[in-house]
């Protein structure tokens, strides 16, 4: 199974084509992190067409599977900051829960976000958006 990144869903939401024909042509199981639902609302809330994006937002949801917090993405979250912040190159907490969650679950994560994440050992990416 493969992790979409919260910006390739804001793609898939705005239509992308690349986006949505990588969707199409892959052949593996795609699921989303709690994380990413989170953000989608929070930008669907911040947006100048906040319900029209939230309904766009519920509706994309019940269309992939959301993968939950369990305890072993949360000790993954914690070893993933530490060694981090131990090298000075934090990020934002909510791209370590995601890649926590691809380490975790999943055998890769899809992102245009690339840089953010090449810091993480061991975290497999892919970039469907450009």
């Amino acid at each position: 199974m493969i992790l979409l990144d919260t910006d390739v869903c804001i793609e898939l939401l705005r239509n992308n084509k690349t986006v949505i024909e990588n969707r199409i042509n892959t052949d593996d199981d795609v699921a989303i992190s709690f994380m990413t639902v989170a953000e989608l609302f929070f930008g669907a809330e911040n947006s100048n067409y906040r319900d029209e994006n939230f309904s766009l937002v519920e509706e994309f949801i019940l269309t992939v599977p959301i993968i939950d917090s369990d305890i072993n993405i949360m000790k993954k979250f914690a070893a993933i900051k530490s060694e981090l912040k131990k090298r000075n190159e934090i990020i934002a907490d909510a791209d370590i829960l995601i890649a926590a969650t691809t380490l975790e679950k999943c055998t890769k994560l899809i992102t245009g976000n690339a840089g953010h994440f090449e810091r993480i050992n061991g975290l497999q990416l892919e970039n469907w958006i450009r």
